[in-house]
């Protein structure tokens, strides 16, 4: 079996053949006049037609049998057959095709549609052009790319090989589009905030960082959809905004984190978190129906039905039950002591906030959902309005599904004050080294300090497609970051 350096070097051979013959083996248009699906679907007038038609696509598939040919040729659409045969396109061209394409090959076909003895749709070739010569072979058909690291390396030829991945894509462009139109229906309009800032903020996580060499200063990455930007905008009246758009944590790879993905974020002026609840339960069950058709999920071996009641689970409550703490009266040292009886890691220099939410997140393991979890301290909610009733916890809420955080929403803290308090409180964690500790943003209070209305806010991620999509997110991403090759 020839190496793939000497097929690289035999095809570097006809490259120079076409040449030589005076074609361009890389022209920069096609004549194309169908696709193959619509080949395909009009196949019956279009075989009655004597006009002849112009399919394009690569070659899949290629047989000759003495002076004719036949080759399966595929484009975006679907594949299709083409029939060579000599006495028709002339023996000096059919020999050039078949000494000079190859597997891979880009190729324009001119001709007319028939139905082969075995009912098989095929072009019959009147004429031909080379599109784009490949100097690399196709992988082998039945091994195709089995190992994961390379099919993430080589997508582009993981979507060739694995219909399956393509129709992943196909699905995550219906999701994002009937997000957008469920919003825009509901009078949401779309904006866009930056995505490169001073001061980031809207989320507890350790940005990336540049820099701007015209204005010669450091600058952040993005971590959240424009939540400190799109309040803002509600301070200048505007009632309902969304943005969908990639943001950025320089964060730990898992089955449900990335690096860098694509995020929705709303705000709802006059609003608060019960609205919002109501609202994101109906976006869900909306969005899941239009992109799959269905309610019902087998989610990492949870059975989860979207169209039954979304209950709702008290933080507190939650982790009391399991651990035996209260998140409202505890202590750092008593939750550092259940932690390591428990034998869950964790750094000791965290947060209190951080650590008692290392306990919930054990409790949210074991719950399938759908569901709502609310009653979070304000230790966790730097964000969040404080409830009115109990000063302790916030009037925020989360998406339960299949023992994760899929969704995270608040009534929206709009007091100044209150606002500038719990960002100090957040800048000395960070000065003691929690780097996921939310910055001070000046500039943010005194928008703030202007008025803004009651609001609800509301943030989801890819994460919510791929659990959909019962597949690890990496798997739902088009070209997911990969360490180079040494």
């Amino acid at each position: 079996m020839a190496t793939i350096d000497e097929i690289r070097k035999n095809r570097l051979k006809k490259l120079e053949n076409i040449r030589k013959a005076g074609i361009e083996p890389y022209p920069a248009k096609s004549k194309r006049t169908h696709t193959i699906n619509e080949a395909v679907s009009d196949f019956k007038k279009l075989a009655k037609s004597e006009k002849k038609i112009v399919l394009v696509g690569r070659i899949r598939l290629l047989r000759p049998h003495g002076k004719s040919c036949f080759i399966q040729f595929q484009d975006g659409t679907g594949q299709f057959q083409a029939y060579f045969k000599q006495d028709v396109v002339g023996e000096k061209r059919y020999n050039f095709f078949i000494d000079n394409f190859d597997i891979g090959d880009f190729i324009e076909i001119r001709g007319s549609l028939f139905k082969t003895k075995t009912g098989e749709k095929t072009i019959r070739a009147k004429s031909f052009k080379i599109l784009a010569k490949s100097l690399l072979p196709l992988p082998e058909k039945w091994s195709g790319l089995k190992d994961e690291e390379e099919r993430f390396r080589k997508r582009y030829l993981d979507f060739i090989f694995n219909p399956e991945v393509k129709d992943i894509f196909l699905k995550k462009a219906c999701f994002w589009s009937s997000m957008r139109k469920f919003l825009e229906d509901k009078g949401f309009l779309e904006v866009e905030t930056p995505a490169l800032e001073v001061v980031t903020g809207g989320a507890d996580a350790k940005p990336f960082i540049t820099h701007h060499d015209a204005l010669d200063i450091d600058l952040y990455l993005r971590i959240s959809m424009g939540e400190l930007w799109q309040k803002r905008l509600m301070v200048a009246g505007f009632d309902k905004t969304f943005e969908i758009g990639r943001q950025f944590r320089n964060e730990g790879i898992s089955r449900e984190h990335l690096q860098d993905y694509t995020q929705m974020e709303f705000y709802w002026a006059y609003a608060d978190y019960e609205q919002g609840m109501k609202l994101v339960e109906e976006m869900y069950k909306y969005v899941a129906k239009k992109t799959f058709g269905t309610l019902k999920f087998n989610i990492f071996d949870f059975n989860v039905d979207l169209n039954k009641k979304w209950k709702k689970i008290d933080y507190r409550k939650a982790v009391l039950d399991r651990f035996d703490i209260d998140v409202n009266k505890t202590s750092k040292k008593e939750v550092i002591k259940k932690l390591n009886k428990i034998k869950i890691e964790h750094d000791n220099k965290a947060s209190l906030g951080r650590l008692i939410d290392i306990l919930w997140k054990q409790c949210r393991k074991e719950i399938p959902g759908p569901a709502f979890l609310v009653g979070h301290p304000v230790l966790v909610s730097p964000l969040a309005k404080r409830d009115s009733k109990d000063r302790n916890i916030t009037q925020r809420f989360q998406v339960i599904l299949a023992g994760s955080e899929i969704g995270n929403g608040y009534s929206e803290l709009n007091d100044p004050l209150d606002q500038a308090q719990r960002f100090e409180e957040q800048s000395k964690l960070r000065a003691e080294g929690d780097v996921e500790a939310q910055m001070h943003d000046v500039d943010f209070v005194e928008a703030l300090e202007y008025g803004m209305p009651p609001t609800c806010g509301f943030g989801v991620s890819e994460r919510l497609f791929s659990f959909l999509m019962g597949k690890h997110i990496k798997e739902c991403v088009m070209f997911p970051l990969m360490r180079p090759k040494k």
